[in-house]
């Protein structure tokens, strides 16, 4: 690279201070959830992995009997 590449680039220190100033200034642009809003979609999740729980045990027991009986 030249030395003119070199001076118009910015300080790696620069390039840092502002991709965080760019990370701050996008998270104030987020619409984050109100805590009942929290609380609820929590549920869900909690729901939706006990349920697939209780399905991939239900379909292991199945399978394991079916290859305990060949076997």
């Amino acid at each position: 690279m030249s030395n003119k590449e070199n001076e118009n680039k910015p300080k790696v220190t620069a390039r840092i201070k502002n991709y965080f100033k760019g990370v701050k200034s996008e998270l104030k642009k987020v619409n984050w959830p109100t805590r009942k809003e929290l609380i609820n979609y929590t549920i869900v999740v909690l729901a939706t992995v006990g349920v697939m729980v209780v399905v991939i045990w239900g379909l292991d027991l199945v399978f394991g009997n079916i290859i305990g009986l060949i076997v």
